[in-house]
């Protein structure tokens, strides 16, 4: 059995020790973003990888163009105006860094450019406005599970359905900010929040111990998805430990330049996974498993935290890693669907994961597998994304729904939550005709119906 995560108590320990790359190769210390800058050759192969510049045809839309700005920054040029706003535009699908033959880590610069937009205060009042009222939310799980006992409110009394009818009509709409729309666009059915226990005990022989990463939107808005995610890896041998205390991994504030947020946020999780004492952090949703991966590049400034960061990056795994590398063994039950899977960015081009998915669905009797095109081509969601840059995200969503409509599929199958929120939203009434379901809860149907009922 591998190593357990190291304690809370080992930090003394731990102090300024060397800290390891992370899954993506990012140097460990760091390198300054004008070196970082100076790697991209402007080849232009990242082009037609880029959803923003596949749509605009700009180049300062495309990955090399907002690098050539960066540039210019840091040779004087004042990041409010078009730096900000084409920083701004970036979906950080990290395609460019799939398409790259150059290895120029964009991630990295586009989020120490995006840290220094939020540092210096340049944004206008109405859009600090904004992006705070979406970080005071979506990063905090008791705050939602507020806002959504408000919204079940609103949907039994009939207050919402009345609203939706007054946003349809034009001279209300133009007064309603687009962000309120899209919201209301996206939110998912209130089912009820699904609880977990702080143990779920794996079928024998046992396998060993993993923790359960809930998240912050997943555990209030897709608790179903949590659920089934922890029945598989218990049913195939794994003690699920499912800490209380944990919150927001950082992703969404990490992924939006807010540093010192997303750096208290990770340090939070360390220390939850820790004290768990588990052999693997198992997550499924792709933006935070991206995010936990590279813990070690965001605390490697931190001596108290560096070594852990590092440490936990490294035992950080999605679920469909993480099942193909143990392999499976629980029987599975047929499924005479077709299903449609969706590449999530920060899974395919962050994570590099693509196969893994695939094999898993392709073990199930009676699935047939459908691609869709344009595969690595991002929906619009990208986090709070869709929230922001709200047309943007709608195109790309149009997009990606056409192409899932085209595969006449049953299902449609993603690994991100965002994901399958933005492309049931942005295909309409068509979303009525088609399932959308996370993998976990594909897989944890197949169990069902091979007659394996291991209960959360």
């Amino acid at each position: 059995m591998a190593q357990k995560i190291t304690s809370r108590a080992a930090r003394a320990a731990a102090g300024g020790a060397g800290v390891g790359s992370s899954r993506r190769g990012s140097p460990a210390g760091g390198r300054p973003l004008d070196e970082l800058v100076q790697d991209c050759v402007h080849c232009g192969f990242c082009l037609p990888s880029c959803p923003t510049y596949v749509l605009t045809g700009e180049e300062a839309d495309s990955p090399r163009g907002r690098i050539h700005l960066v540039g210019q920054v840091l040779a004087g040029t004042p990041i409010a105006g078009s730096p900000q706003l084409h920083l701004d535009r970036c979906l950080s699908c990290m395609a460019c860094m799939t398409a790259c033959p150059s290895g120029v880590r964009y991630d990295e610069i586009v989020e120490l450019a995006r840290r220094r937009v939020e540092d210096h205060g340049v944004r206008s009042p109405g859009d600090r406005l904004r992006r705070s009222a979406i970080f005071a939310l979506f990063p905090h799980p008791r705050r939602l599970r507020a806002a959504r006992a408000v919204l079940v409110l609103a949907d039994r009394s009939g207050l919402r359905r009345l609203l939706r009818r007054l946003l349809r009509h034009p001279a209300v709409a133009r007064h309603v900010p687009a962000t309120v729309r899209t919201l209301d666009a996206l939110a998912p059915a209130l089912t009820p929040v699904e609880s977990l226990p702080a143990l779920l005990p794996g079928a024998e022989p046992r396998r060993g111990r993993v923790g359960l990463l809930t998240g912050c939107v997943q555990s209030v808005l897709f608790s179903g998805v949590n659920v089934a995610t922890a029945r598989v890896l218990a049913a195939e041998g794994f003690d699920v430990v499912v800490p209380a205390d944990q919150g927001c991994c950082g992703a969404l504030s990490g992924h939006a330049g807010r540093h010192r947020e997303a750096a208290e946020m990770a340090r939070r999780t360390i220390d939850c996974f820790s004290a768990a004492q588990v052999d693997t952090v198992v997550v499924n949703a792709a933006g935070c498993g991206s995010a936990m991966k590279e813990y070690a590049r965001l605390l490697r400034d931190d001596p108290g935290y560096a070594h852990l960061a590092a440490e936990l990056a490294a035992r950080t795994r999605d679920l469909s890693e993480f099942l193909v590398a143990s392999g499976t063994r629980a029987p599975r039950g047929r499924l005479d669907v077709t299903v449609a899977y969706h590449d999530a960015c920060h899974l395919a081009h962050a994570q590099g994961i693509r196969g893994a998915p695939r094999t898993l669905l392709a073990e199930i009797p009676g699935l047939e597998l459908r691609e869709i095109a344009e595969p690595d081509l991002c929906c619009g969601s990208a986090g709070v994304y869709n929230l922001l840059e709200v047309e943007t995200a709608r195109e790309l969503g149009l997009r990606k729904a056409a192409h899932v409509a085209a595969t006449g599929a049953d299902v449609l199958v993603a690994a991100n939550p965002g994901c399958l929120m933005q492309i049931r939203a942005s295909a309409g009434p068509q979303a009525l005709a088609m399932t959308y379901s996370h993998i976990a809860e594909v897989l944890d149907a197949s169990l069902r119906a091979a007659g394996h009922e291991h209960t959360a």
